[in-house]
């Protein structure tokens, strides 16, 4: 190999490569959500959260770009999704998530971080059983155990960054959301719907993106980080009272929470409240 041949230190983390390609606005007010098989909840801070508080709250503090801190917490993401989809013989997914958009929304919701969840094999069966211990109807079909899965992490998605956001003090006026995830526009909508704020998706290979912003950095290409973050997203708007129950008003969101353990979050009266800000 002819030299010299440069080399170049990017973020390193994967979830730090796809929180640099998050294409924020110069000052924006943004939260981000990586999503795949795990989603990550978080903001860019320029310094740590060191309380006892947020360490309780399962957040923890990443460096990334810059000096920058990546202030997050992992949730449980479309692994509940992936391991239905192999138990039903891998449906076409684009016909299964039209028919859970029909669905009756927050017919029945789930804690998407228990740990009964965690393990591979047989999820629709854990998913309705866990329905029934909280006195919710259990999901009949493959849509409905779709659209269980995905308004459940939309509501994780929200606890997250309402979280996220008390914890910090900070406003957040818009989601990002990069990863896999952004493939799933019915997840993306939903947490949008949840948050009571618009969503901007993309890119799909955020931490490949990442990657290559920073070496283009390094070489000149790009002057800083947010000439780096100029990428196209998707937008998608929280919906008003004529669609469904997530966006229509402040206890909804928190309403549909509480069935997941037969009672109510043990959180602040206002942290499921539409929208996060």
């Amino acid at each position: 190999m002819p030299g010299p041949v440069p080399v170049t230190a990017v973020a390193s983390h994967d979830t730090a490569s796809a929180v640099a390609a998050v294409p924020a606005a110069k000052g924006a007010a943004f939260a981000y959500l990586c999503t795949g098989t795990w989603s990550l909840a978080g903001l860019e801070l320029d310094a740590p959260v060191l309380t006892e508080e947020s360490r309780g709250n399962n957040f923890t503090n990443g460096l990334g770009v810059d000096g920058t801190v990546r202030y997050l917490r992992n949730i449980m993401g479309l692994w509940l999704l992936q391991e239905c989809l192999r138990a039903w013989h891998d449906p076409d997914l684009g016909d299964l998530l039209a028919a859970a958009a029909e669905v009756e929304p927050l017919r029945s919701v789930v804690d998407a971080g228990a740990a009964e969840f965690l393990a591979p094999g047989r999820m629709p069966e854990r998913i309705a059983r866990a329905c029934r211990a909280t006195g919710q109807p259990a999901p009949g079909s493959p849509a409905e155990t779709t659209r269980c899965v995905l308004d459940s992490l939309a509501l994780a998605h929200r606890r997250g960054l309402a979280d996220a956001r008390r914890l910090t003090g900070r406003r957040v006026d818009v989601v990002h959301v990069v990863g896999g995830g952004v493939r799933n526009a019915l997840l993306c909508q939903l947490t949008a719907d949840a948050c009571g704020l618009p969503v901007l998706a993309g890119p799909a290979e955020a931490a490949a993106v990442g990657t290559i912003l920073v070496q283009a950095r390094a070489q000149g290409l790009l002057a800083d980080r947010a000439e780096a973050r100029a990428l196209p997203p998707t937008r998608h708007e929280p919906r008003g009272d004529t669609a469904p129950p997530l966006a229509r008003g402040p206890g909804v969101a928190r309403r549909a929470q509480s069935r997941m353990t037969g009672s109510l979050p043990r959180r602040p009266a206002d942290a499921y409240a539409a929208p996060i800000r």
